[in-house]
C-alpha cells in the first residue's frame, strides 16, 4: 500500500452504466475536495445534500446528492466524502479525472479504503475478511456466514478467549511474583487450569466447526455416479433447469466431469456429472472413469445412481452416499435404494432436494464458524499452545505457552503485530472497498 497522507477516491458501486454510482474519497483532503467540486461549503455531517458538480474551469460534469463523514465517524476512520452521481461512464470519468488532478490525491489501491479503516481501530481482521465475503455472498447462507463475521459476532467470541488468557496467565505470573503477598490467592494453578481445559475443548470444537465454513462458502460438493444410462446426466440438467450436460441413449456419452453451481433453500450446493462406471477399453472413457472415481473422494456427498431393478455393484468409499433408483415411472418404487425418482415425471425430485438440505444443516447450525484457512491454522496453533500449558508443570513454562496461545490468537484479528499478512488480506478485496 501506497502512503498514508495521500487522499484516496474511487468508484466503490457496481459496473457501469448504472442507474447510480458512487465515488468514495478518504484522507486529509476528502472535505476540501468536496467543497471544491460543488463550490459550497460542507453539507451537515451524514446528511444527504443535492449539490452541482463543477470541473476546474467552472464547466458543470453533473448534479449529484454528496455527503460529508469528519473523521474519526468514517468507515476508514479519516475524513470522507462520498458523491452520488449519475452512473453513466463518462461522468464518472470526468469526477475521478477531476479528482486525481488535485496534489496529493490519487486512485485507490485494491482494499485500501477497509485496510485504513484497520489501521485506524475502525474494524479488526475478522471483520475485515468477513466485509469482503459480505461483498461476495451470492446465497441465504454465505450472507449470514458473513454477517456474523463482519459485524463482530466472530471478533466478540476470540475476545472472549484472549480475556481468559490473560486473566489464566495474569493470575499465574501474580502467583510466581507475590508469592509471600497475603492478598494473592494460593493455589492459582489449580484454580484456572479447569478454566484453561474448557477452554482448550472450545476452541477444538470451533475448529472442528471450519468444515462447516469451507462448505458454506466454497460450496457442498456432491457427486452424481453410477453405471452408463444410469439418468446421471438427466437428473442434473432437472435439477439446474437447463441443458448443462447432454443426454443420449448411448452409453458412456459423458466422458469427463461436468459441474454446475445451485441455490438451495439458502446453500450453495455444486453438482458434479461424471462419466459412466463400467469396464470399458476405450482409453478417453477410462480417464473419465478414473476421474468420476477421484470426484466421489473428493464430494461431500455422492449420489449413488441406478436404474431401478439393474443392480450394478459398484463401491463408494470416502463419503456420505445415497443409493438413488432412477426411472420411477417405467418400473415403479423398489426398497432397493434410498430413494427412487423419475426425471420424467418430477416424482422424488422433492424428496431428494430435501436429502440433500438436511445433509448440510447437520453440517452448519448458524453457529460462528471459522471461514478462512488462515483463522484455522492459527486456532490450531493456540489450540497446541492451551494443549502445552495444561500439560506443563512448572507455573513459568505454563504462562509461556498461555502467552503464545494469546499471540496466536491475537493473529487472527489482528490485535498484534501481523504487517506481513495486510498486504495479502486487503489486495484481495475490490476497488473502491
Amino acid at each position: 500500500m501506497s502512503k498514508r497522507t495521500d487522499t484516496i477516491f474511487a468508484l466503490s458501486s457496481g459496473a457501469l452504466p448504472a442507474g447510480v454510482a458512487v465515488v468514495r474519497i478518504s484522507g486529509p483532503d476528502a472535505l476540501a475536495a468536496l467543497e471544491r467540486l460543488t463550490g459550497k461549503g460542507m453539507p451537515r455531517p451524514r446528511h444527504a445534500a443535492l449539490r452541482r458538480i463543477f470541473d476546474r474551469r467552472g464547466d458543470l460534469l453533473d448534479q449529484a446528492l454528496v455527503l460529508s463523514f469528519p473523521a474519526p465517524n468514517s468507515f476508514t476512520g479519516e475524513d470522507c466524502a462520498e458523491l452520488q452521481l449519475h452512473g453513466s461512464r463518462a461522468v464518472v470519468d470526468a469526477v475521478l479525472s477531476e479528482l486525481a488532478a488535485i496534489a496529493g490525491f490519487r486512485l485507490a489501491e485494491a482494499g485500501e479504503f477497509s485496510r485504513r479503516a484497520f489501521e485506524n481501530g475502525r474494524l479488526d481482521l475478522v471483520e475485515a475478511e468477513g466485509l469482503a465475503e459480505l461483498i461476495a455472498a451470492e446465497t441465504e447462507m454465505q450472507r449470514r456466514l458473513a454477517v456474523e463475521q463482519s459485524f463482530g459476532g466472530q471478533s466478540k467470541l476470540y475476545g472472549d478467549w484472549a480475556r481468559r488468557l490473560t486473566y489464566a496467565r495474569a493470575m499465574i505470573e501474580a502467583e510466581l511474583d507475590f508469592a509471600d503477598e497475603d492478598d494473592v490467592p494460593g493455589s492459582v494453578g489449580e484454580k484456572v487450569a479447569s478454566d484453561i481445559a474448557a477452554l482448550a475443548g472450545e476452541i477444538e470444537d470451533h475448529i472442528a466447526a471450519s468444515k462447516a465454513g469451507e462448505i458454506i462458502r466454497g460450496g457442498y460438493k456432491i457427486a452424481i455416479v453410477g453405471p452408463p444410462n444410469a439418468g446421471k446426466s438427466s437428473l442434473m440438467n432437472h435439477l439446474a433447469q437447463r441443458d448443462v450436460a447432454i443426454v443420449t441413449d448411448i452409453a458412456g456419452t459423458t466422458r469427463d466431469i461436468l459441474h454446475v453451481d445451485l441455490d438451495m433453500d439458502g446453500y450453495l450446493v455444486r453438482l458434479f456429472d461424471t462419466a459412466g462406471l463400467r469396464e470399458t477399453s476405450d482409453a478417453v472413457e477410462q480417464e473419465g472413469i478414473r476421474r468420476a472415481r477421484q470426484m466421489m473422494e473428493e464430494a461431500d456427498l455422492v449420489l449413488a445412481l441406478e436404474e431401478i431393478g439393474r443392480q450394478h455393484p459398484t463401491s463408494h468409499s470416502g463419503s456420505d452416499v445415497v443409493r438413488v433408483g432412477t426411472k420411477l415411472d417405467l418400473h415403479g418404487p423398489s426398497r432397493d435404494y434410498d430413494l427412487c425418482l423419475s426425471v420424467k415425471t418430477g416424482e422424488g425430485i422433492e424428496a431428494l432436494r430435501n436429502v440433500i438440505v438436511s445433509r448440510i444443516r447437520t453440517i452448519w447450525s448458524g453457529a460462528v464458524v471459522p471461514t478462512r484457512q488462515r483463522q484455522t491454522d492459527l486456532l490450531r496453533l493456540t489450540s497446541l499452545s492451551v494443549r502445552s500449558a495444561l500439560k506443563a508443570r512448572e507455573p513459568e513454562l505454563r504462562a509461556e505457552h498461555l502467552r503464545a496461545a494469546a499471540n496466536s490468537l491475537g493473529r487472527i484479528t489482528g490485535h498484534v503485530d501481523v504487517e506481513q499478512l495486510l498486504d495479502v488480506i486487503f489486495s484481495q478485496f475490490c476497488i473502491g472497498k
